[in-house]
C-alpha cells in the first residue's frame, strides 16, 4: 500500500465501567471504518479508564485506595474473555484496532494489573499485546511492570505496526528495539497532553523515520461519577481532567493532523512513501546503526509465576 487512512479515537471511557466502555469502543470502531480508516488507535488505559486518583489520593488513605482498586480490578480486561466484542467489531468493520486497557494478570493471581496495548487485525484476530514496561510515578501503585516478551511489531498491509505507552516512548532502548524490528507506524496511547509531549512525538517520528499516532485520553470532571470521593479533590471551577492533545506525525517530524482538543476522532491520510524517503539520509536501524560499535540485546523471556505442577 502507498497510503492508508488512520484514526485516533480521542474519546472518553464510561468511567470504571468495562461493559459500557467496550460498547462505546465498538461503536467508535464502526464509525472510524465507515469514514474510511483502516486502523484506529484508542487512548491509554481506555478500558475502563485511566486511574487518575493515583495522582490525587495519598497512600495513607488505604481504605479509599483499596476500594478504588477493587472496582478497577473488577472492571479490567481478561484476554481473551473480555475482548470478544472488540474482535467481532474489528472483523465486522474490516479495520485494525489498537486499544489500550487495564489488563488482569489472568495467567496467575488474576488480581494484579498491567497497562496493556491489544492489537487486533481486520479479521478479528488478536495479533498480540504489549504490557507497559515501567509505570510512571504514582502509576506504580496501580500497575505491575511488563517484560521484554511483549516488545513486538506486527505485519499489516500498511507496514509494520508497533506501540509504546505514554512515557515508555522516552526509553531510548525500547525505541531502539522497535526500530530494529522495522516499525513503520507507532501507536502511542497516552495520558500526556503537554506541549513537551508533542515535541517528543515529533522528534521520535523523525528519529525512527516512521509515522506516530499519539492518541490522548480525554475526560471531563462530570464523567467521573459522584460516588467517587477523589472527585472532590479537583478544583471546584475545573471542567476538564484532561482535554486531550492527540496528534499524527509524519516521518519528517511534521504534524499532519491535530492537535485535537475535546472528544472526537482525528483522521489522517498517511503517505507511506515518506518512510523510505525519510531514511535516505538517516536510518537509525540501518546505515546509521553501527552494529560494529554498539551491541544491543533484549531479554524476550516471559517472566511469570507458575504453579508447582507447571
Amino acid at each position: 500500500m502507498d497510503s492508508v487512512k488512520i484514526a485516533a479515537a480521542q474519546i472518553s471511557p464510561v468511567f470504571l465501567d468495562k461493559e459500557k466502555t467496550i460498547n462505546k469502543a465498538c461503536e467508535t470502531i464502526k464509525e472510524a471504518a465507515e469514514n474510511g480508516a483502516k486502523l484506529v488507535v484508542f487512548p491509554e488505559a481506555f478500558i475502563p479508564g485511566y486511574p487518575d486518583w493515583t495522582w490525587l489520593v495519598p497512600n495513607s488513605k488505604g481504605a479509599e485506595l483499596n476500594n478504588l482498586y477493587e472496582i478497577l480490578l473488577k472492571n479490567s480486561v481478561s484476554i481473551p474473555k473480555d475482548t470478544k466484542k472488540l474482535c467481532a467489531a474489528a472483523k465486522e468493520a474490516g479495520i485494525y484496532v489498537v486499544v489500550s486497557v487495564n489488563e488482569k494478570n489472568s495467567e496467575a493471581s488474576n488480581s494484579s494489573l498491567y497497562n496493556t496495548i491489544i492489537y487486533i487485525d481486520d479479521k478479528g484476530n488478536i495479533l498480540g499485546k504489549h504490557r507497559k514496561l515501567i509505570p510512571t510515578g504514582g502509576e506504580r501503585l496501580i500497575w505491575a511492570q511488563g517484560d521484554g516478551s511483549t516488545l513486538d511489531t506486527y505485519t499489516t498491509p500498511f507496514g509494520k505496526l508497533g506501540g509504546l505507552i505514554c512515557w515508555e516512548n522516552f526509553m531510548p532502548l525500547a525505541r531502539t528495539d522497535l526500530y530494529a524490528q522495522g516499525v513503520n507506524i507507532l501507536a502511542a496511547p497516552t495520558w500526556d497532553k503537554s506541549s513537551n509531549w508533542k515535541i517528543s512525538m515529533q522528534h521520535i517520528a523523525r528519529e525512527g523515520g516512521m509515522f506516530i499516532i499519539s492518541c490522548c485520553m480525554v475526560l471531563k470532571i462530570k464523567d467521573i461519577p459522584d460516588k467517587f470521593e477523589f472527585k472532590k479533590l479537583y478544583p471546584k471551577d475545573r471542567e476538564w481532567v484532561t482535554t486531550g492533545n492527540s496528534v499524527v506525525v509524519s516521518p519528517d517530524g511534521k504534524i499532519i493532523a491535530g492537535p485535537l482538543e475535546g472528544e472526537g476522532i482525528l483522521y489522517a491520510d498517511l503517505d507511506l512513501k515518506l518512510i523510505a524517503k525519510a531514511k535516505r539520509m538517516f536510518d537509525v536501524a540501518g546505515h546509521y546503526g553501527r552494529p560494529d560499535v554498539f551491541k544491543f540485546k533484549v531479554d524476550r523471556t516471559e517472566h511469570k509465576h507458575s504453579s508447582r505442577n507447571g
